[in-house]
């Protein structure tokens, strides 16, 4: 695909997804929070030895000193959730030049090299590729993939876009009739009838070869 592209077969293309979603950073760190690091660090140890403590006063009981066979530990699984928010994320596309029907090439990987043909099936809309297997070219020429990647605004274009995007709303009239639409062959399949001479030679036929 590297080589279709430089060779102007096809043009690649950035499209844009304004409605994505993406996974959140965990390690995201405010500019105040060092100020304050000595009494979140004193919070957390507080708030864990209160929890600790809560935890065993509700699991205590003195039934498992003599009854402990009938008890089993139950383990659950956590589950990792990965918490999203919108962004906005950019993709790469393809288009084709149809100027270009046919073309071939030869791509060196290293020790070897491979041969491809590329031609456009006529009347449609696909491309017929032949490619020579035996030569693996993975290393120098990775694969293009189409997976999303999020876009990263600085302060003032993100503030503009905020800016910009309003809350769609309803059309103030709604526009059920074009001049040049005909309505008279609108719901004309309400009109369809039933042939009789059809329907009797159907149940006709029907009765002759059961």
């Amino acid at each position: 695909m590297t080589t279709l592209i430089q060779m102007g077969m096809f043009k690649r293309v950035s499209l844009f997804d304004y409605q994505a979603m993406c996974k959140t950073n965990p390690h995201s760190v405010s500019s105040a929070r060092p100020l304050l690091s000595s009494f979140y660090a004193l919070a957390s140890t507080f708030k864990w030895f209160l929890s600790n403590v809560l935890l065993f006063l509700l699991e205590f009981n003195f039934c498992s000193f003599w009854h402990s066979e009938h008890f089993a530990d139950a383990y659950v699984p956590k589950k990792k959730w990965n918490v999203l928010q919108p962004c906005d994320t950019e993709y790469p596309s393809f288009i084709y030049e149809p100027s270009v029907k046919e073309t071939n090439s030869i791509i060196k990987c290293g020790r070897c090299q491979k041969m491809f043909v590329v031609q456009q099936i006529p009347e449609s809309n696909l491309l017929m590729l032949v490619v020579q297997g035996d030569c693996d070219c993975s290393r120098q020429y990775p694969p293009i993939t189409l997976v999303p990647k999020e876009v990263k605004y600085n302060a003032s274009v993100k503030c503009d876009r905020m800016r910009s995007q309003k809350v769609r709303r309803r059309p103030e009239s709604c526009h059920s009739y074009h001049p040049q639409e005909n309505a008279n062959d609108c719901g004309g399949a309400s009109f369809i009838r039933l042939s009789g001479p059809l329907l009797l030679l159907c149940l006709s036929r029907a009765a002759l070869v059961s």
